[in-house]
């Protein structure tokens, strides 16, 4: 007689990828903007995460400037946990281009060279451009339906919320776009370097430029939408060009203290 089968014990659930969270949406998956900061798996936000929650937030806010040290002692002492966490938190920091581990220097802030900067936007506009053809081939009117509602929402909160609010739904629409592809690995990797682009914007863009134009963002759809492949990839060429344009590469000095551009003080 054969043994009935136990019942399969729950697994822990796995930690999401730091450049973007998965879903299944009939059967085919559908990535999603990171916001850097994933839940904990039981809905609780856990140590670990806290404190990688205050970094980034410190970084996105500008707070935490690039190059700014990072002593693992003080945010021993900060955030009242051992060392082996902290370096857990740099460690995943560092994977998510947050913070750079430097030997016998510890973590400070990612401070990256025009060059880096150049590299990574000259990626992404391979990439965006790779992806126009195939969401022209594969989108339907519901799905240019949705792009709209999105640009709709994008363009109402560019008028009611703070810059590094509406800023992740610009990123969102480029996102969207990957999805569209109908293809997950480049929809993946898109949603990586959209990831970082958006980390290094809100590092370096002066207050008062847009992270993405949103007339730009409809114009796109348009070009999509009837056709216009080629006039798409140009506009989108020409609008993340744009965006690197507004990025300056300068640190500027701050008084506050380190709990202060934790969000502790």
């Amino acid at each position: 007689m054969k043994k009935a089968a136990s019942p399969s014990r729950a697994r822990p659930a796995a930690a999401p990828e730091p450049a973007t969270a998965r879903t299944v949406t009939r059967g085919r998956p559908k990535v999603r903007p990171s916001t850097l900061v994933p839940a904990a798996a039981d809905g609780t936000e856990d140590t670990e995460t806290r404190i990688y929650q205050a970094v980034v937030s410190g970084v996105m806010s500008q707070r935490l400037r690039p190059g700014t040290k990072l002593p693992e002692a003080a945010l021993c002492e900060l955030f009242g946990v051992g060392r082996s966490t902290v370096q857990k938190v740099l460690q995943r920091l560092a994977h998510d281009h947050v913070v750079e581990l430097r030997p016998n220097r510890g973590a400070m802030v990612a401070m990256p060279t025009r060059e880096e900067v150049g590299m990574l936007f000259e990626a992404r506009r391979a990439l965006e451009a790779a992806i126009l053809p195939l969401v022209a081939q594969a989108a339907t009117r519901a799905d240019y339906a949705s792009l709209r509602r999105q640009l709709r929402d994008e363009h109402r909160a560019m008028h009611t919320l703070p810059q590094t609010e509406w800023a992740r739904l610009a990123s969102a629409f480029h996102v969207r776009l990957g999805e569209l592809s109908r293809n997950p690995i480049l929809a993946r990797y898109l949603a990586e370097l959209i990831s970082r682009c958006s980390l290094v914007v809100a590092i370096f863009q002066p207050p008062g430029n847009a992270t993405c134009e949103h007339d730009e963002h409809a114009r796109v759809v348009d070009h999509l939408e009837q056709g216009r492949v080629d006039e798409a990839i140009a506009e989108m060429d020409q609008h993340l060009r744009q965006l690197e344009s507004h990025i300056q590469l300068v640190e500027a000095p701050t008084g506050l203290s380190l709990a202060d551009m934790l969000g502790l003080g």
